[in-house]
């Protein structure tokens, strides 16, 4: 074993020192045995195979070297290899996967399926539920394996909260009036989940006014966003768990039903069986406001309980504190221009067919009342940017100004009242509320920056349409 070892470590040596020019000429099978040694054996092992993968001086063994960085740590020897076949310095995990985010068209060597399920499955055998077998292949998922990272728990390690308690406002004594909330309304249904409690859970599975919906809170990405989970064609509503996994800094959900994956930004399946049928989650409309904003607005509102059977410390702004504080992502993802808005600015999001558009939420502190329009669809917008309330309308053509609390006055004199399912004009005329995305500049730009525009990146036009260089979804 001795002598095995030290001839390991004299051709590490060497190859180390072999010019760029004169590379290894390897097997398919040798090149496997290589990876699979650089991740999973002694580090003097470990180190001679990638050795000869940097001498073999091809680019597919990259992806797996990142998993060697990010569960072996990055010692010198790796990040060299790394540079080295990236022909630039690459220092850590982060700025590896930025470079593969980047190039799409580098495709993994084939081993890499196989040696990444191996790892996912020392570090959770339930992940193989979501991506064993075929369910991995490329032609099998519509986002990238290579970019689907281990997010620091386990599945269900964040528990969703399935039909939960829920309480009278006038019970709801933990609360305090500046506490965000996520406010429902369906149905005449009203409820309030405030998010130093859904921080915790980041999905919950309920049914407001008769209608089966999640609520799935993305804290690294920012987005609370409300999905129906009634599929035309299926027998039962979805039930939606936390898969402990991320793609693009953003959370993978799963389906209980099915262990289909879904991207939890647009809420579509993007790997298993529901993978492919052309489903996308319908939205409905949620605000994030202030429990004593949405107490007033909302005097019948239920609230959640803290009773969720799970034992956290539901405090205020106890959850990530220091991450919502922080500039900075938890993971590495591309950011498009971030010269009108920053990674972790929050915009409001609206999408029609075609057309996509989002407006900081920081504009609504000197315009509150904002008329615009996606695509083909005119919409108005009533913003606070302190609480980060966003509600949006269909406008019908007309020009509204602010006229007192939840109040528009329309061009012809009119008054409008906003509620939160409508606004209500003269004549019992009414104009439909529509179903957007709060969320962190970054994950709008990373899945809708090619189709949408930003408003304000113009200043001479406001309505100008910018695509912002960023790869979506396959």
């Amino acid at each position: 074993m001795f002598r095995a070892l030290s001839r390991t470590l004299l051709l590490a040596g060497a190859l180390a020192a072999t010019p760029a020019a004169a590379q290894l000429q390897m097997t398919e099978e040798e090149t496997t045995r290589a990876s699979y040694e650089a991740l999973f054996e002694a580090p003097m092992i470990s180190s001679g195979a990638i050795a000869r993968l940097r001498a073999r001086g091809k680019q597919d063994v990259l992806p797996t070297l990142a998993l060697v960085v990010r569960y072996r740590g990055g010692d010198r020897d790796i990040l060299d290899a790394i540079s080295s076949l990236a022909g630039e310095p690459l220092p850590g995990w982060h700025q590896l996967m930025l470079w593969l985010e980047a190039r799409p068209d580098i495709r993994p060597h084939p081993s890499y399926r196989l040696i990444k399920l191996d790892m996912f499955g020392r570090v959770d055998p339930n992940f193989l539920r979501f991506l064993g077998g075929e369910r991995a292949k490329a032609e099998n998922m519509d986002i990238r394996l290579e970019e689907v990272v281990w997010g620091g728990v386990r599945v269900d390690g964040i528990p969703s909260l399935d039909n939960p308690k829920m309480l009278t406002a006038a019970e709801a004594d933990y609360l305090k009036d500046d506490d965000l909330v996520f406010g429902v309304s369906i149905n005449g249904d009203d409820r309030a989940y405030p998010i130093r409690v859904l921080a915790w859970h980041e999905m919950m599975n309920d049914v407001v006014g008769g209608v089966p919906v999640a609520l799935a809170y993305c804290t690294l990405c920012g987005a609370g966003i409300l999905f129906e989970t009634e599929i035309e064609g299926r027998e039962k509503a979805l039930i939606f768990g936390s898969s402990g996994m991320l793609y693009r800094s953003n959370k993978l959900m799963f389906d209980r039903e099915t262990d289909s994956l879904w991207n939890q930004f647009t809420g579509r399946p993007v790997s298993g069986p529901l993978r492919g049928q052309n489903i996308e989650l319908k939205l409905r409309p949620v605000a994030i406001t202030t429990w004593g904003q949405w107490r007033a607005r909302r005097p019948n509102t239920t609230v959640l309980s803290l009773e969720t059977g799970h034992h956290r410390d539901y405090g205020s702004g106890v959850a990530y504190r220091d991450y919502f504080a922080s500039p900075n992502l938890m993971f590495p993802t591309l950011v498009a221009d971030e010269s009108v808005a920053k990674r972790k600015d929050f915009v409001y999001g609206l999408k029609t067919v075609g057309a996509a558009r989002a407006w900081p939420v920081a504009a609504f502190a000197e315009t509150p009342v904002i008329n615009d329009a996606v695509g083909g669809q005119a919409v108005v917008l009533i913003g606070d940017a302190k609480s980060r309330t966003v509600r949006a309308y269909a406008r019908d053509g007309h020009s509204f100004a602010a006229a007192g609390k939840d109040k528009l006055r329309a061009e012809d004199g009119g008054e409008w009242r906003a509620t939160e399912t409508e606004l209500v004009g003269p004549n019992g005329k009414v104009l439909p509320r529509l179903a957007g995305r709060l969320s962190y500049w970054f994950a709008w730009s990373g899945y809708y920056g090619v189709e949408s525009s930003l408003y304000g990146e113009d200043s001479v036009s406001k309505n100008a349409t910018k695509s912002a260089a960023s790869p979506g979804d396959k």
